[in-house]
């Protein structure tokens, strides 16, 4: 397409320079050469535009120096042009140091004329200023463009983050629900006979579970369908309470803690468990991350580590929050060290995601197993 606008511009040029050339009777031998010169050039502008443009005004300024015809300079227009359009800022202003030599010394030499003078001046400033809004617009669309690829690939990342999201919290959910009912399920035919009282607390504890994962698998697949900006009904601290309520009913000896630096004043010692109020309500993103973590360490202590006690702590100061799983299992030596399950990789990933870290090693007494999370609760931009 840009090809075929190149030579229709530069038959236009040659139409207007050379048939008023040839109109009129016989002309000097050098007229209609000259003519060609000053205009069939243009054709390569795109290619070679300095060399042109000498070509085309050097032919031009000759033409009007040994008393041609008047005739309109459409090939130096079309050069001017293009460099207001095309070129960078040091070629623009050689271009127009070179078109204001050749037009004062065209309408100077040998004879002045102010009056044509200025009527041409009017027609270059016109053409530079066609060629400036011509670039104008080029740089606003590679802006546009550019901004729409930014957005895109931003809307593409956010995509591919929230996706992983899902996974992950999908992979929580089915990990922990189906976790604790397979140790349901295979405790509860042992209890139903010499423990029915114990039996039908084991099926409870099924069905609550089985209940629970239905609610969260709902929101996690319903987020599928929701619009990126609405906010969702995501667990926090608030529901651990919960949760460790849930691996106790398995015969696990499950006990939340929470020991809370105060932000200001004084005040007494929490309880042991979770009270409500104990803790500063967290971010969003830092509340759900921690109960993720705290759910999927209880799922690998219920599955793998044949514990029979495990402690959740939660203890925060004014910057941060610090998750503590521990437990008194025999754990799982080979993912915890060099071969990470996918359990631990998607814990730490949720932690580096709100801008934690997240370690797992032996409890500090060599007995058990320990997971520790620490959460900021501020931005560094805040902080």
């Amino acid at each position: 397409m840009k090809r075929y606008v190149n030579l229709a511009v530069t038959v236009a040029a040659v139409s207007a320079t050379v048939l008023p050339a040839l109109a009129g009777g016989p002309r000097a031998w050098w007229v209609l050469p000259l003519a060609v010169t000053s205009s069939v050039p243009v054709l390569w502008r795109d290619n070679a535009l300095v060399p042109v443009a000498v070509v085309v005004g050097v032919a031009t300024t000759v033409s009007a120096a040994l008393g041609a015809p008047p005739l309109l300079p459409v090939g130096p227009l079309v050069c001017l042009y293009t460099f207001a359009a095309r070129s960078a800022l040091p070629i623009r202003l050689l271009g127009i140091v070179l078109t204001a030599a050749g037009l004062v010394v065209s309408l100077l030499f040998p004879h002045p004329d102010v009056e044509v003078l200025r009527y041409l001046s009017v027609a270059y400033v016109f053409a530079y200023a066609l060629g400036t809004s011509a670039r104008a617009r080029r740089t606003q669309a590679t802006a546009l463009a550019e901004r729409d690829r930014r957005v895109a690939g931003e809307r593409a990342a956010a995509v591919l983050r929230e996706r992983t999201r899902i996974a992950h919290d999908l992979h929580d959910i089915l990990t922990h629900a189906v976790g604790v009912m397979i140790v349901q399920a295979e405790a509860g035919p042992l209890l139903v006979r010499p423990h029915p009282e114990r039996a039908d607390a084991t099926f409870a504890t099924i069905a609550a579970t089985g209940r629970d994962a239905v609610v969260q698998l709902r929101r996690a697949v319903g987020s599928l369908r929701e619009p990126a900006d609405r906010p969702l009904d995501q667990p926090g601290l608030a529901h651990l309470g919960a949760l460790v309520e849930r691996v106790r009913a398995t015969g696990l000896d499950a006990v939340l803690t929470v020991a809370s630096e105060p932000v200001s004043g004084s005040r007494p010692e929490p309880p042991a468990g979770y009270v409500a109020g104990s803790l500063v309500e967290p971010p969003a993103d830092v509340g759900v991350a921690a109960y993720r973590i705290v759910q999927e360490s209880l799922t690998n202590v219920v599955r793998h580590a044949g514990a029979g006690s495990v402690r959740v702590l939660l203890d925060h100061t004014a910057e941060a929050l610090t998750v503590s799983i521990t437990d008194d299992g025999h754990g799982d030596r080979g993912c915890a060290a060099d071969r990470p399950g996918y359990g631990i990789v998607g814990m730490r990933e949720r932690a580096q995601a709100c801008g934690g870290t997240l370690h797992t090693g032996p409890a500090p007494d060599g007995r058990g197993f320990t997971v520790t999370a620490t959460l900021p609760l501020r931005s560094p931009a805040v902080a």
